[in-house]
């Protein structure tokens, strides 16, 4: 399993707050009712928020990590919103109860880097901004690379800016052109930590970048699904719950969390798309199809565990510890 810290525990917590924070983002603050603090979480954790539409989704909590008395998440309205972002920004009340689980933290933050430079694209801000005030706490320095298609879009710039150098670009601004990422890699010394999140071209763009760089160098969260091989085939295999001996035949139109959850197995699940990491399972025997957007190269590499939401088989057999 990745080393990411997590509660699994459910919550109800109560909408403190909804601010408008810049051209399609708002931030919305969540308490405990009873005025209990919240479990503790990391930088670049998330939380799942489970909508009275039916939709489960994960949002970055961008609030202090120290203060256990809310958490806060910046949503973008997504143009292609399938129901998670356009209810928060349309329908969502404060006072409105919701449940949420976690927090989780596929994205950790290494505190102790000598160098460290963050690179966000539009509502990707959102995890660094709590990485920032994280270092910003600590004393250790930073900089901020930060681009969206015009200023009206940036969100927590003036917040961001007071923690620490923040160099901003706009392709409205640049003549459509986008940001230069190789450049900005290579203008930082050997050894500097590098995060990036923001949109799939931009975190594509950056894995080109920094792909000469050692990987415990290179840190990149998803936000959406990365783009899968179209020669890609899906095979059927076999699937062993190691706890239990059961065996299921998982066809090429479904996926193994689809088989478990019509036989009645109990996983826990969250995006369906591979981006949360809620989903993450211990692989006994067999090679995985990895096609998630969470574990990182050398992770995948090692076939220790798997996202079951998409990832699939590269062979017959797959033994799962379940």
């Amino acid at each position: 399993m990745t080393d990411a810290a997590h509660s699994s525990k459910s919550l109800t917590v109560r909408v403190q707050r909804i601010e408008w924070e810049a051209e399609g983002v708002i931030s919305v603050e969540l308490r405990r009712p009873d005025n209990e603090p919240l479990p503790e979480f990391t930088a670049g954790a998330h939380i799942d928020i489970h909508l009275p539409n039916g939709l489960v989704r994960s949002y970055s909590l961008s609030s202090d990590s120290s203060d256990r008395q809310r958490y806060v998440v910046g949503v973008g309205l997504d143009a292609a919103s399938r129901g998670g972002s356009s209810y928060i920004h349309n329908q969502l009340r404060v006072g409105q109860m919701l449940t949420i689980d976690g927090p989780r933290n596929h994205f950790p933050l290494v505190e102790d880097a000598e160098q460290v430079v963050f690179i966000a694209g539009g509502i990707g801000i959102t995890p660094l901004f709590c990485m920032m005030r994280r270092l910003n706490a600590l004393g250790r320095k930073f900089e901020l690379h930060y681009a969206t298609r015009n200023r009206r879009r940036m969100a927590f710039l003036t917040a961001v800016q007071a923690l620490g150098p923040v160099h901003v670009h706009c392709d409205e601004e640049q003549g459509g052109r986008p940001l230069d990422l190789a450049a900005i890699i290579r203008k930082y010394p050997a050894g500097t930590h590098f995060y990036c999140c923001g949109p799939t071209p931009m975190l594509t763009a950056f894995e080109q970048a920094t792909e000469h760089l050692p990987a415990d160098l290179v840190h990149v969260e998803y936000f959406s699904p990365k783009p899968q091989d179209p020669a890609a085939e899906s095979n059927t295999f076999t699937v062993v719950l190691a706890r239990t001996g059961r065996e299921y035949v998982v066809p090429a139109d479904k996926s193994i969390l689809d088989v478990l959850v019509q036989q009645g197995v109990s996983v826990e699940s969250s995006c369906l798309d591979g981006i949360c990491g809620t989903c993450e399972i211990r692989v006994l025997e067999g090679v995985p199809d990895h096609r998630d957007s969470v574990l990182t190269k050398a992770e995948q590499e090692a076939n220790k565990s798997m996202m079951i939401c998409v990832s699939r088989c590269k062979g017959d057999r797959l033994v799962l510890d379940l």
